[in-house]
């Protein structure tokens, strides 16, 4: 659905919607289908073709001019303020994993979901390997020595044999890493989400959305801790 059929009016003056960042992404890139325009390589500016969106924007702002929506969907409007919020995701700074992160930011908007931070995960220790026979499944053994013990019996008292020494194997699964992994990436997700919204807030460039400050959590894992 439009935004347009959303925005009402009170007084003559326009209601702006407020949305936080994460649900403007998604309105921008999963409702009104806006496409992230990279910006061009260097070294394809400096042969001349042409300059990304971001600049095109942030040109007009700087000309006093209203940004006109896109033609991005096929036969259809794409919002003007979803195509700023895609011209801002787009300038993702390097600091931030640039291209790569805004790739990622439209992409999880767009599929309307968030990073696996892996939650309720919990490291545990089990066997590298198992095996089944009979029994049901056990754990799997190397060798890990030999020990020779003086056999006791009525038969073979005083004689001695070599017998093998088992050791089982173990793991984490999931490794720590993967876990530490998955939420350091979250982490790098929220940073660049709390860079958008500062860049539209004060870019000043959304004519019908007001941006609020509302922003998800930024370590969900440490408040699952607390429960």
């Amino acid at each position: 659905m439009s935004m347009h059929g959303r925005i009402g009016r009170a007084g003559g003056v326009k209601v702006k919607r407020a949305l936080g960042v994460q649900a403007l992404l998604e309105w921008a890139f999963r409702t009104e289908q806006a496409q992230l325009e990279l910006p061009p390589p260097k070294d394809a500016i400096e042969e001349g073709y042409g300059f990304g969106l971001e600049y095109i924007l942030l040109q007009r702002a700087a000309l006093g001019c209203k940004v006109d929506g896109g033609q991005h969907k096929m036969g259809s409007y794409t919002h003007a303020d979803a195509e700023v919020v895609a011209a801002t995701v787009a300038g993702m700074p390097d600091s931030l994993g640039g291209i790569r992160m805004a790739i990622s930011v439209a992409e999880m908007a767009r599929a309307g979901i968030t990073p696996d931070w892996m939650p309720g995960v919990v490291p545990r220790c089990v066997p590298v390997e198992t095996k089944q026979n009979q029994y049901g499944e056990r754990s799997a053994t190397i060798v890990v020595g030999f020990e020779r013990i003086r056999v006791q019996g009525p038969t073979a008292r005083g004689t001695w044999k070599t017998i093998e020494i088992l050791a089982c194997p173990v793991t984490w699964r999931p490794h720590p890493e993967q876990i530490a992994a998955a939420r350091r990436g979250y982490e790098d997700w929220w940073q660049a989400l709390d860079w958008v919204r500062d860049g539209l807030v004060a870019g000043r460039m959304l004519r019908d959305v007001e941006v609020t400050a509302a922003m998800p959590k930024m370590r969900p894992w440490l408040t699952a801790l607390h429960k």
